[in-house]
This record gives C-alpha cells, sequence and structure tokens, in this order.
C-alpha cells in the first residue's frame, strides 16, 4: 500500500488523504471507500487540522488500531500530528507522510 498511496500522491492524482484511501481500495476491494469522502482533507483541512494521510489512515483502521497508528506516526514526525506542525518541523515531506500513513494502515489493519 505504501507504494501505491505514494505514487498516486506524486503523480498529483489526489491529496494526501484520498493517496491512502486509493491504496486502501486496491488492496481491499470488497471495501471500498468513495475518493470523494476525503477530497476536503489535504493541505490542513482534515478534522482537527490532522495531517490528511493521517486521519484517512486513521479513519480507515479498525477503532483499536488508531491510537497505535497516532503513536507511530508521532514517533516519526517528532510528536506532531497536525498537518501545519508536520511541515513546519521539516521532518517528513507530505508525500512521507502519505507513505508512513499507508504502511501504519497496512500494519494496523
Amino acid at each position: 500500500m505504501k507504494k501505491i498511496a505514494s505514487e498516486y500522491h506524486q503523480e498529483g492524482s489526489g491529496n494526501c488523504a484520498q493517496s491512502v484511501v486509493h491504496a486502501w481500495n486496491e488492496k481491499h476491494a470488497n471495501r471500498e471507500k468513495p475518493l470523494s469522502l476525503y477530497a476536503g482533507c489535504g493541505g490542513g483541512r482534515a478534522p482537527g487540522g490532522l495531517c490528511g494521510a493521517l486521519h484517512a489512515s486513521c479513519d480507515l483502521a479498525h477503532r483499536e488500531a488508531r491510537g497505535d497508528i497516532q503513536t507511530a506516526f508521532a514517533e516519526k514526525t517528532g510528536g506532531n500530528l497536525t498537518c501545519r506542525a508536520v511541515r513546519m518541523s521539516r521532518k517528513l515531506s507530505c508525500n512521507d507522510c502519505v507513505a508512513l500513513a499507508a504502511e501504519l494502515l497496512e500494519k494496523h489493519s
């Protein structure tokens, strides 16, 4: 999923959240989510200002896995979960966040 999400994002085919959802849809055709549901979740516009890729990953994961995904994501971003804080820290690029969120979703789903 990591590669699929990253490539989709790099191609500019969707925002960070949609890229994670696209990878999910590729892997889980029987549980697809419409990309349109995540159209407004890029560029810091996900609920609570979360990174859109993280938001999509947590939204698609089982409820029990959401905390683990957020914790693992925060470990790589210096404790940052919001889009703005992640970008300001310059620890990961947006595409790196997409890849990480997809990887964590796959690991915890």
